[in-house]
């Protein structure tokens, strides 16, 4: 079977797992307009609505290299399937919860299980591609995920003036019905003849775990990861507080903006990536993708008018956008056979950034509203510099052997 042949043949698995992680992206972002009124009717402050989101973050990265190995071990469907049950549990719980404690259970579970959905799904998408390929196949799941944190908010916004429960109930309702269909509809991918199971791996301590990793040829592009994660969450926990007080933009303001540089991700990410990949190879990809951040960052500030921030926005978030599934498909190649293993440290490095991100970036504005977007695009640049080294060193060895 020729390889664009094998291409076409995936397009229905991926198109269903592109589904799913659409599905739990949009009850992730949906969070983000309502959470500040939700937590009220519980009496909560401000500290409790960052320890509910940091939490979220922070079980993601515990848990997204257990269920990666597990996926080596037991296959992707499993791990696909009890991610999105278990989401949809989480979200039901929220929306019926009757004390603070359930909101901080639900944010657990949330955590816990979509930790299984993405880095397995990441795995799967390297079962079923080849290295050519590859790039086309993460930039697809990348614009799913993005394509549903733009269209989350939206929908959550909309069913809040109903019922403020409504958007919870229907992202588990969601949830439960792709649990349904990749039940039904979705062939495992990693067939039991291929599957690893290293029993000295499972004595380790999963800090340990990520320090061999960090050590590993993989290890550099996890660090990477870390960076990009950081750079994104950067730029979003603080943006609403830097439109409004530099611009004094509100809620729609914001909305809009976010909505629009949202669908040029995902149409760079779904479309963009996958060609440019295959014209110049993902470490090219990379690097462009990584100056084109640390340009975006700098020249925010330099933006005065609604145009002008909607333009140098979009700059960061296309370099943001196209970095991301290259990542994905360069360490998926270095993995070999223990993609779920690998993409589920790669999840733990991305949710590390989640949470590091933000709560750098608000000590940050403290000190004066820029400076987080300079030290953004400052990480971003120390990234492209040790991408180049790391590339020049990689040259040099194959040039050897």
């Amino acid at each position: 079977m020729t390889k664009t042949k094998g291409w076409k043949r995936n397009r229905g698995p991926l198109a269903l797992l592109s589904f799913n992680l659409f599905i739990v992206m949009v009850g992730i972002g949906l969070v983000i307009p309502i959470l500040p009124f939700y937590v009220e009717k519980f009496g909560a402050n401000a500290q409790t609505l960052g320890a509910l989101v940091a939490v979220f973050a922070f079980m993601q990265f515990l848990f997204a290299p257990i269920w990666g190995r597990l996926s080596d071990r037991i296959g992707r469907k499993p791990l696909i399937t009890i991610g999105l049950i278990g989401f949809a549990i989480a979200e039901f719980i929220f929306a019926f919860a009757v004390g603070l404690w359930m909101l901080f259970l639900s944010r657990i579970l949330a955590g816990v299980f979509g930790s299984a959905l993405m880095p397995t799904a990441m795995a799967y998408v390297s079962d079923v591609t080849d290295e050519d390929n590859r790039g086309q196949g993460m930039g697809i799941l990348g614009a799913a995920m993005g394509l549903g944190i733009v269209i989350g908010p939206g929908i959550g916004g909309w069913l809040a003036e109903i019922n403020l429960s409504y958007p919870f109930i229907f992202a588990g309702i969601a949830a439960s019905i792709a649990a349904i269909v990749s039940v039904i509809i979705l062939p495992e991918s990693y067939p039991k003849e291929k599957r690893t199971f290293d029993q000295n791996e499972r004595r380790e301590n999963r800090f340990v775990v990520m320090k061999n990793a960090v050590l590993s040829p993989v290890g550099f592009l996890l660090i990477l990861v870390f960076i990009m994660s950081f750079g994104l969450a950067n730029f979003q926990s603080i943006f609403s507080y830097y439109a409004l007080e530099r611009y004094g933009y509100g809620p729609q303001e914001v909305g809009i903006i976010i909505l629009i540089i949202g669908i040029i991700g995902t149409v760079v990410q779904g479309v963009g990536v996958g060609r440019a990949t295959k014209r110049f190879g993902e470490e090219k990809v990379v690097t462009g993708s990584l100056l084109l951040s640390a340009l975006g960052f700098v020249i925010m500030t330099f933006a005065t008018s609604f145009i002008g921030v909607l333009i140098t926005t979009a700059v960061f978030f296309v370099g943001n956008s196209m970095l991301r599934p290259s990542l994905n498909s360069l360490i998926s190649k270095l993995a070999g056979e223990r993609q779920g293993t690998v993409m589920g440290l790669n999840n733990s490095f991305l949710s590390l950034g989640n949470v590091a991100g933000p709560l750098l970036a608000g000590t940050l504005f403290e000190w004066n509203i820029h400076i987080p977007y300079f030290f953004g695009a400052f990480i971003m640049l120390v990234g492209l510099v040790a991408t180049k080294v790391w590339i020049s060193k990689k040259e040099k060895k194959a040039v050897v052997n």
